[in-house]
């Protein structure tokens, strides 16, 4: 009787193990690698048309600002330099609850409407604030610690050219000119690897969800994504996706931002966003529903659910029990398994302890970033269960 209960747990421990690394391998490269596949024979089956009429419609960008006057007159330069014909675009700065120069700053220019108002009430009351002035039909959103390429409103505007298309998400590119190696590096590459996912996403069906820093909108399928909301860019881009229009990539349309500081302000930012995952689960749910929304729900799942839920439990389940297996069985699997694993930890802690001691080997912090962000998933989960993460956040700082 006691063999049989062994066997029976050590063959369940055996189905999680190889059930973990497939969760874990699927959405780090498998879904990416699917995703290629498919639009691969995508092109081939229904190749796509690409249009080459100009459309240059009025348009409206939309700045929230807080507190950035130390950045906020190159903001302003470069949103004037944007190339687009004179009339057509219309700038909106809100500054609310600013208690530095910064609407001072914006006040200079007459070419851009300034919002003021001494109540903080957080980005998406400024955003939705700005949207009652804007008199266009498509809207543009750029934070404001990012410069634009020349080109990104027209980029932009012409997927608008389709009739299916309701918002387009352009490109993060983050400067790698920081003191900060770390932070750099990590966030670097991981923004590299969400744009090359964002790029397939587009290309099978939609982009999952806009990154704030610069996306757009059709104005009448703009929806207020509600108070206290922490990801408003992501809420607002996929209730768009909701009603059956699709969120396109535009990688020539791109903001430029450079990495926090150091990794203490990285933690800031990571486990808010990672609040905010939760969060946006659980306002999202209808996208679980695979019935209703097939491709959406099979994006959603695969891009975001899995990496924001199973991933971070998997990754220290999968090596508690290999070390298990590895003690109750003489394969050689087992022991390459953990192996690896070990030394990929063991670099993980060599890139922390380097970091710590100001020791530049890039590499290194590759895998440190990435334990560094499921760690963090950890704690935004933590803060979504207490309620604690406010709106009002105290903003990562940034290298200048």
């Amino acid at each position: 009787m006691l063999y049989l209960v062994f066997y029976l747990v050590m063959t369940f421990l055996e189905i999680l193990l190889f059930f973990g690394l497939f969760i874990l391998f699927y959405s780090y490269l498998g879904y990416g690698i699917l995703l290629q596949i498919l639009v691969f024979l995508k092109k081939i089956f229904a190749p796509v048309k690409s249009g080459t009429e100009e459309f240059l419609p009025p348009v409206t960008l939309i700045v929230a600002a807080y507190n950035e006057q130390d950045f906020i007159l190159k903001k302003i330069e470069n949103s004037l330099a944007l190339d687009y014909p004179q009339g057509r675009l219309k700038l909106i700065f809100v500054t609310d609850g600013s208690s530095d120069e910064t609407a001072n700053i914006v006040s200079r220019f007459p070419a851009i409407l300034l919002l003021h108002s001494a109540d903080r009430k957080g980005k998406v009351a400024a955003m939705h604030r700005a949207i009652g002035h804007a008199d266009t039909d498509y809207l543009i959103f750029s934070d404001a610690n990012t410069l634009l390429n020349k080109e990104s409103i027209r980029n932009i505007v012409r997927h608008y050219h389709s009739p299916k298309v309701g918002g387009v998400a352009g490109e993060k590119k983050i400067l790698a000119t920081s003191a900060d190696v770390l932070t750099s590096t990590g966030e670097g590459l991981y923004w590299k690897y969400e744009s090359w996912l964002k790029k397939l996403d587009s290309d099978f069906y939609t982009v999952v969800g806009a990154a704030g820093e610069l996306f757009s909108v059709r104005k009448d399928l703009y929806e207020h994504p509600g108070d206290n909301i922490l990801l408003d860019d992501f809420i607002i881009s996929l209730r768009i996706c909701e009603k059956g229009y699709r969120l396109v990539y535009e990688p020539d349309a791109y903001a430029l931002e450079t990495p926090s500081s150091n990794i203490q302000e990285e933690k800031k930012r990571k486990a808010r966003i990672s609040a905010g995952a939760f969060q946006s689960m659980l306002l999202l749910k209808s996208l679980f529903n695979i019935f209703r929304f097939p491709l959406l729900s099979f994006q959603y799942i695969s891009h975001r659910v899995l990496r924001w839920t199973l991933c971070p439990i998997f990754l220290p389940l999968v090596f508690m029990i290999n070390i298990i297996l590895v003690f109750q069985s003489n394969q050689a699997f087992y022991q390459w398994l953990l192996a690896g694993q070990i030394f990929f930890y063991l670099l993980a802690l060599s890139g922390w302890v380097l970091y710590r001691r100001q020791i530049r080997i890039s590499f290194l912090y590759v895998p440190y970033y990435f334990v560094f962000i499921n760690l963090s998933l950890y704690t935004g989960f933590r803060r979504f269960l207490k309620g604690n993460q406010s709106v009002l956040w105290e903003k990562a700082k940034r290298e200048n």
